[in-house]
């Protein structure tokens, strides 16, 4: 499929497949126009993707969690469970540092 099916099917646009391309969490082949295509499979990949930026990780570790996704149980080496409970712990701080931010806002807003 081309990259205009392939934002129509999972709903994320042309310019953000091109990045994830260029990241390499999708890959496609080119025909001999130069035009991109992408394997049916890509749309599920793509899905994947977006839930994982939606929780807050970033490409470069979607790009190391992606395998692990795609290994069968057998395969897997306990490296995504490392890597989610790093996610977990950086995501954790970053809720505190919102929590001591928003108690300032609060005190500042009761003292006017």
């Amino acid at each position: 499929m081309r990259i205009g099916e392939l934002a129509e099917a999972s709903g994320v646009s042309p310019r953000s497949l091109r990045y994830y391309e260029s990241v390499g969490l999708i890959r496609s082949t080119r025909s001999g126009g130069g035009w991109r295509d992408f394997d049916l499979a890509t749309v599920e990949r793509v899905v994947m993707i977006q839930h994982l930026l939606a929780a807050g990780l970033s490409s470069f570790t979607i790009g190391e969690l992606l395998p692990c996704l795609e290994a069968t149980p057998e395969e897997r080496t306990g490296v995504m469970e490392e890597l989610l409970a790093q996610e977990v712990v950086r995501l954790e701080a970053k809720r505190r540092d919102l929590d001591r931010e928003l108690e300032v806002l609060q005190a500042l807003r009761r003292d006017l």
